[in-house]
């Protein structure tokens, strides 16, 4: 799973970037100009994997990941070059995901760069530069093809729904928002259009507010997401960085004084997993111990195929556990002597969790 981290300036995104990451990239380097993007991995704690690890003492321990990119901030007309502009954003063109980070933190060392805390003002702010983007590209595409010499027909529906969005977008609405037939979305395929991808915000809070649980249009905001069926993770981004430098018992004692239960790369994940429709299947044993990412309601054949081409071609049988049973029951052979692990054939639906050994033959 990719991600593209957005927001305007000063926000707190590689400050997030690094607390999801593991690096240290320099905080101020945006606001000085910077116009490249951050690139990193981040690890997706599983207590699955944790426990599987203990059973299995495995050589390798492989976690589900998400690739992140954190691009520079926006401001009001970057798409006409305010600022640094928008150049940087083809980076973040192939993501699944766009994670909006929303400054509503308190600082006197910080200004905001609208100059007040106003979350649904910044929300507008984006939404509008994404769209002034893909507007630009659109209107580029329609007047390649209207006079292009040739004319094919596939050219011609795409035009057709170039225009639509064109339309749409002119009224202010996102593409991601648009009623467009699976027919009509595949000829937008090729263009990664920013306002078509579904987005995730976090509300990048501080101490007093994660204590209090409140900051400005907190009431507004979670109104907002509601309406939309938006996923809202709030994350005190600063104060998690800090922690996570601490030794692990130092940590839980800092986390559990601010209520923090859990980490926000773990509210991150599990927020854009149920919203993209993705789970992990497991696989475990003395060589590796290793978390899958696939769609809901992947059949057994095909999730076979996200480990090797070659076990999905030759797809036998499925040994299948669930991880609730084996960690209830503590092995595998109790596991079996209850009569819970099973065998699936190819159209098993897999389930989030399972534990998984494929047989096939090649």
């Amino acid at each position: 799973m990719k991600i593209g981290l957005v927001g305007l300036p000063l926000v707190g995104k590689t400050t997030l970037f690094n607390l999801l990451t593991g690096n240290n990239i320099e905080v101020s380097e945006f606001s000085v100009g910077k116009v490249e993007a951050n690139m990193g991995i981040a690890k997706i704690p599983d207590e699955r994997i944790d426990f599987l690890t203990d059973m299995f003492k495995p050589k390798k321990i492989t976690h589900a990941t998400i690739e992140v990119t954190d691009v520079p901030g926006l401001v009001s007309g970057s798409s006409a070059g305010k600022g640094v502009g928008n150049q940087f954003l083809e980076a973040i063109r192939k993501v699944d995901a766009l994670v909006h980070i929303i400054r509503v933190f308190e600082s006197s060392n910080v200004p905001h760069a609208e100059g007040s805390i106003n979350p649904m003002r910044d929300i507008e702010t984006i939404n509008m530069e994404l769209l002034f983007s893909d507007l630009s590209i659109i209107e580029n595409r329609i007047e390649r093809i209207e006079k292009g010499k040739k004319v094919t027909k596939e050219n011609l529906a795409e035009l057709e729904v170039l225009k639509k969005c064109k339309e749409a977008l002119e009224a202010g609405l996102l593409i991601h928002n648009m009623d467009l037939s699976d027919d009509e979305r595949e000829h937008l395929k090729t263009f990664g259009f920013l306002s078509e991808k579904p987005m995730i915000y976090v509300a990048n809070i501080d101490e007093n507010q994660l204590m209090g649980k409140d900051y400005p249009q907190r009431e507004e905001l979670l109104a907002f997401v509601k309406e939309r069926n938006i996923p809202l993770v709030e994350i005190c981004a600063k104060t998690e960085l800090e922690i996570n430098q601490l030794e692990a018992e130092d940590k839980e004692i800092f986390m559990t004084e601010l209520g923090i239960t859990e980490s926000g790369i773990d509210k991150l994940a599990k927020s854009a997993y149920d919203y993209l429709g993705l789970m992990s299947f497991l696989t475990a044993g003395q060589d590796e111990v290793r978390a899958w990412t696939i769609k809901k309601n992947t059949p057994a054949k095909k999730a076979a195929g996200k480990i090797h081409s070659d076990i999905e071609k030759g797809f036998i049988r499925a040994e299948v556990v669930r991880f609730n049973d084996l960690k209830e029951l503590g092995t595998m052979v109790k596991v079996k002597e209850k009569g819970l692990a099973t065998l699936e054939g190819k159209e098993y639906i897999v389930q989030n969790g399972d534990i998984i050994n494929f047989r096939f033959n090649v």
